[in-house]
């Protein structure tokens, strides 16, 4: 019963800071957001399996400084968040939610990695636009890409999935979550994948 009530109290909070301007902001970025309109929901095969390590990757990130997933083993939980591409609005509303979420990722030990294949110039100038991010914003650019598709969730028009990949703190996928491209994954996976890893 305490934990049906949490999690009606939780997607309760979520639907009232979700509804807001956070997840409005695309809006705010006028005629720079570029609307792909409606695509394919689903283009690629899945490479990772639940129970398996991640595979292990290093890219550059907005900072300035390169990050690897092995740096976090053995320290944090890993959510890893595939998206297509900057200056899109679905993409520009999802990350920005975040924001809000930190605080589930502090309660669970977990760090958010955010990737993409676009440049570092142009995460630079969109991560920019969308204000400060607490997580990561990382390029899978050079080779174009190959982190994506590694996990393969890279798509046939080398974007990749809207993902989610759950990674425990021993480096083991726990779960895989591909949306919808058109769609946002709901912020309730994330409070109950990480709830979850933190529990076993």
């Amino acid at each position: 019963m305490k934990r049906i009530l949490k999690q009606n109290i939780i997607s309760l909070v979520l639907v009232i800071f979700l509804g807001g301007t956070v997840y409005a902001l695309s809006d705010e970025f006028g005629d720079s957001v570029y609307n792909p309109g409606t695509m394919k929901p689903l283009d690629s095969v899945l490479k990772v399996k639940v129970g398996e390590p991640a595979p292990d990757f290093t890219l550059p990130s907005v900072s300035g400084k390169n990050i690897s997933l092995h740096q976090f083993k053995g320290k944090k939980n890993v959510v890893i968040s595939f998206v297509p591409a900057a200056w899109t609005p679905v993409c520009s509303d999802q990350w920005p939610g975040y924001n809000i979420a930190k605080g589930i990722f502090d309660k669970n030990n977990a760090i958010l990695l955010g990737i993409t294949e676009d440049n570092i110039p142009t995460l630079f100038a969109w991560t920019q636009k969308m204000g400060k991010l607490w997580f990561p914003v990382l390029s899978d650019f050079c080779p174009h890409g190959a982190v994506a598709d590694s996990y393969g969730v890279l798509r046939s028009d080398c974007v990749s999935e809207r993902a989610l990949i759950f990674i425990d703190i021993k480096g083991i996928i726990r779960h895989v979550y591909v949306s919808d491209i058109n769609v946002r994954p709901p912020l309730e996976i994330i409070v109950t994948e990480l709830e979850r890893i933190n529990k076993n």
